[in-house]
């Protein structure tokens, strides 16, 4: 998908920074919106009319929750509306499920709702949820991802930051947050993703970095939507004029705290981004698929060779590898993968090497045929390239195709991987090879340049060693 050269560049960038493990998230109350919740203006139609004003009349939406606790001496209604408005179940949105799987370690928010903590579970990840400063002193066991509620959370709604008076006192009552998103905010490239850039806390917070580190502060981003005439916003072109004016001038503000924005002519593009960002983030890990009773037309020694030597390629290039230690092939890989993070281990990790052993017996009510699809399809997410090799078995007295490595073809390509078969390995890889060069333009953005590289990958004349090269060619080009 092309993308405008601003938001190109950041997607580049960040998914850098995905890779370096040094990427956040910040969500506002837009992200959630879709999903059902209301925004402020809607969670305070009821106070304000029972202040006697009118809601679309009224901007600093703090001081009206303030209005309302000076009036009645108590919040209990709000903190009402709060649990009646944001613990209902809801469905996340696809957003929410697509940030779940970035490998992110901390997600901050000013939202009340649990959505983005349903989203990781549903992944199968660990979430640390913190909205009170004691939580900050203690970590969950086991934790893939701390979810930080800076204004609270809708089941402690009376512990919920809304008025005018918990802005004013945050800095002490709750400084502890304040010193952990500073620290962050340092430290890690943040991404805010349906925030208005209206909240005091946050303006307090990067005020203060921005003094410190006026020289040095790191870039972040955010996604804006650009006003259109007609919208909620912009009932005529006056308005929407003055609000476009506004919003370019906000747009300027936020380059002294190191925000640089990216506008959007909808919101629907957030979506579009973030799928790009996972799809360009995934091409980074290859699964290679495999399975070989027997190395025909190559002798064994040459076939593991070859493989161990891709594989060490592969972590060389900085690519992570996932493999299901297929028969025959599972060794080679891990050796490979290890005697090149051993000969280096400064520049390359053990966590580029994602081994997942297929299981080998019933677990529960699962028959092993169920165990393996769901293994499968586990696995095979975690990539965006699946490199195919050799692909036979042993079937009585004879030898045939491996209908596993041809499944896991199947799921490759229904998951959107870029599929590298290596066409001179024979059985399922030639058979696969052959499909894909029937239609390669399903299969290829760039099939032209891709073609011939494959073509050269289905010659058997030549020793297997000089294939290795070709293979990496082939990754460069479907990673651009």
């Amino acid at each position: 998908m092309k993308f405008e050269h601003e938001i190109e560049i950041f997607i580049r960038d960040y998914v850098k920074d995905l890779n370096e493990g040094t990427a956040s998230i910040f969500a506002g109350a837009g992200l959630s919106i879709p999903a059902g919740f209301v925004n402020w203006s809607e969670l305070m139609q009821e106070i304000a009319h029972d202040l006697g004003l009118v809601i679309d009349r009224e901007n600093d939406l703090v001081s009206l929750a303030q209005f309302h606790v000076n009036e009645n001496r108590t919040r209990s209604k709000i903190n009402r509306k709060i649990i009646e408005e944001f613990t209902e179940n809801a469905e996340e949105t696809l957003n929410h499920n697509i940030i779940a799987r970035l490998p992110i370690s901390s997600v901050w928010t000013t939202n009340y709702d649990n959505l983005i903590e349903q989203a990781f579970a549903k992944e199968n990840k660990v979430a640390d949820v913190k909205h009170t400063n004691k939580q900050l002193l203690t970590n969950r066991p086991k934790r893939d991802v701390v979810v930080y509620k800076m204004h609270g959370d809708a089941n402690h709604s009376s512990d919920a930051i809304l008025t005018k008076e918990d802005y004013e006192q945050y800095h002490q009552t709750h400084e502890p947050f304040i010193h952990a998103l500073s620290g962050e905010l340092t430290t890690k490239t943040f991404l805010f993703i349906g925030f208005s850039f209206t909240d005091p806390n946050l303006d307090y917070v990067l005020s203060r970095l921005n003094f410190r580190f006026s020289k040095d502060k790191k870039q972040h981003y955010c996604l804006i939507k650009k006003h259109c005439l007609n919208d909620a916003q912009n009932p005529d072109q006056a308005t929407l004029d003055y609000n476009s004016r506004k919003q370019q001038l906000v747009i300027n503000d936020l380059k002294r705290y190191g925000i640089k924005s990216l506008v959007l002519d909808d919101y629907a593009q957030i979506t579009s981004i973030l799928e790009e960002i996972e799809k360009r983030f995934k091409k980074k890990t290859i699964f290679i698929s495999g399975s070989a009773e027997i190395y025909d037309p190559y002798e064994k020694n040459e076939a593991l060779g070859f493989i161990h030597l891709l594989s060490k390629k592969i972590i060389e290039k900085n690519f992570r590898i996932v493999n299901g230690f297929g028969w025959g092939v599972g060794s080679s890989v891990i050796n490979g993968s290890l005697e090149a993070i051993s000969a280096n281990p400064m520049k390359f990790s053990e966590s580029q090497l994602i081994l997942k052993p297929f299981p080998q017996f019933e677990s529960g009510k699962k028959k092993l045929p169920e165990l393996w699809e769901e293994y499968r399809q586990k696995m095979i997410s975690l990539s965006g390239i699946s490199v195919f090799l050799f692909g036979n078995k042993r079937d009585g007295d004879a030898i045939v195709e491996a209908n596993g490595l041809i499944r896991e073809f199947e799921i490759s390509r229904d998951l959107g991987n870029i599929c590298i078969p290596i066409g001179c390995t024979g059985y399922a890889t030639e058979s696969i090879l052959k499909l894909i060069l029937a239609k390669p333009t399903d299969y290829y953005e760039n099939s032209d340049v891709v073609v011939p590289l494959l073509e050269m990958l289905l010659e058997s004349d030549k020793p297997l060693s000089e294939k290795v090269d070709v293979v990496i060619a082939v990754i460069n080009e479907v990673i651009q």
